[in-house]
């Protein structure tokens, strides 16, 4: 973890109740000193609209310093439309090389207004702009500038969801440390984000780490009246799912047993992700537990806490136990999707009953769904095992009309069947599709080839394909 940065205590005075109160900066800058900001302001606010910008670039055709454009944007803070219309025409007309400075007033000007979807576009646009080496520079700049505009709290939140949004995550850890240091906590929905971030780019033991700290208050400087933020369910589901995707589920059942200390109340989602990562370790007893428990919570169960179970059960191989959760699911009114078939087929051509898997796969398909291709390839697979070639091809032919990616295994399983069914024709014209597929025959389907060109009495084909086969493999 980078150590923590403190801002310096020239830049930032917190009163025990809110962030408004930053005031590092003297009073508001006064335009009466410089004519170029008094003239400008006087344009902007008297002219009509349609009257006013070309006035602008008659009197000003060196444009505006940074000061300049903040001193400007300072006088029109109470008609934020018009700041940035203004900020926007300097833009398009090249009238001042903006600094952070000047960004951040009209940053300023745009949070004071509630006017937050722009704001963030604006933060975001100043770190495009100013990649300075040090992070900071712009949280340091809207401190610095925050109470002249009289701005709102939450410019300090959009900066740190603009580092998330760019995955500048040190940068947003290192703001919400600086934060932090002076007894403020982002919102909630701040931290969450940043903690979600930290756990897609950098693993769910770097999130904890930034989770703990975030949310423990124990390291945080306190300051009479500032409230820590608190942990809530969505917190708890992030690093829940974290460390489920990431195969830690002790780590998992770690964060499940902090949400109940702090009477934190789990709902479907939560229970859904406890439960898939003990069927993901084939922990049967202890994901009906959890089941049984969301049950008695009065918890409903929905389409991904049956599905979970289903799969479950079925990777296990205890099919009959699926079977009655899909039953169940049914009678209570749960719709089934293409998961839910998928979980039984599989659990079905795991244990080699194929017609139960067919029975599931065609009201699968009477439903409208269309099976992936990894559940394509095991019924197939299995069809050609009990010797329904024919069967195989029909479901490769839905498939591949309904654009599912099948193997190069299937079309070897087929090719292989009909060659032993005599079927050479076909066969080869299947081994044809398959090289368009791009998928190059294996010597499994030679020797297929060949049997099935002996076994018709084709020795001079048979012999051919030998020698090419000898060539292929080096021989």
């Amino acid at each position: 973890m980078a150590s923590l940065v403190h801002v310096p205590k020239r830049t930032v005075l917190i009163v025990p109740t809110t962030i408004t109160h930053f005031s590092s900066v003297a009073s508001p800058p006064s335009s009466t000193a410089d004519p170029t900001v008094t003239f400008a302001v006087s344009i902007l606010k008297h002219h009509r609209s349609k009257s006013r910008w070309t006035p602008l670039r008659t009197l000003f055709p060196s444009g505006f310093t940074p000061s300049q454009f903040s001193q400007i944007t300072l006088q029109l803070r109470n008609n934020p439309h018009l700041a940035l219309t203004f900020f926007q025409f300097t833009l398009t007309h090249s009238l001042c090389h903006h600094s952070l400075s000047s960004y951040a007033s009209i940053i300023h000007t745009l949070a004071r207004s509630r006017q937050k979807t722009q704001t963030l576009t604006l933060i975001q646009s100043a770190i495009r702009r100013f990649n300075d080496p040090n992070p900071n520079s712009l949280f340091e700049t809207l401190v610095k500038t925050y109470r002249a505009f009289d701005s709102a709290p939450f410019v300090f939140d959009l900066l740190i969801k603009a580092c998330v949004q760019s995955k500048r995550v040190e940068q947003a850890i290192e703001i919400v440390r600086l934060l932090r240091s002076k007894g403020i906590s982002p919102l909630i929905s701040t931290c969450n984000s940043l903690v979600m971030c930290v756990c897609k780019h950098h693993g769910s033991i770097a999130g904890y780490e930034i989770y703990n700290e975030v949310f423990d208050s124990s390291g945080c400087k306190k300051v009479a009246g500032v409230k820590t933020v608190v942990a809530n369910l969505h917190t708890y589901n992030i690093m829940m799912h974290a460390f489920y995707k990431d195969g830690l589920i002790e780590n998992l059942e770690r964060v499940w047993s902090d949400m109940f200390v702090n009477n934190c109340v789990p709902n479907e989602y939560s229970y859904a992700i406890l439960m898939a990562a003990y069927c993901d370790y084939g922990r049967m007893a202890d994901a009906v537990r959890v089941w049984e428990e969301m049950g008695s919570n009065g918890l409903e169960y929905d389409a991904l806490a049956y599905n979970t179970m289903i799969g479950g059960f079925c990777e296990a191989g205890n099919v009959r136990k699926a079977e009655e959760f899909f039953k169940e699911m049914g009678l209570s009114d749960v719709k089934s999707s293409s998961v839910t078939y998928e979980h039984l087929i599989n659990g079905y051509c795991k244990i080699g009953d194929v017609d139960s898997a067919m029975l599931l796969y065609k009201d699968m398909c009477s439903k409208g769904f269309v099976p992936v291709g990894f559940t394509v390839d095991l019924l197939i697979k299995g069809l050609c095992v009990i010797n329904k070639v024919s069967e195989g091809l029909r479901v490769l032919r839905f498939a591949v009309k309904n654009n599912v990616v099948v193997s190069g295994g299937s079309y070897e399983f087929l090719i292989k069947g009909l060659c032993d069914e005599g079927r050479m024709e076909e066969s080869m014209k299947l081994q044809a599709e398959m090289v368009g597929k791009g998928y190059e025959p294996s010597s499994e389907i030679y020797s297929a080839f060949i049997s099935g060109y002996e076994k018709e009495g084709n020795v001079e084909l048979a012999s051919k394909l030998k020698t090419e086969l000898l060539v292929r493999c080096g021989g």
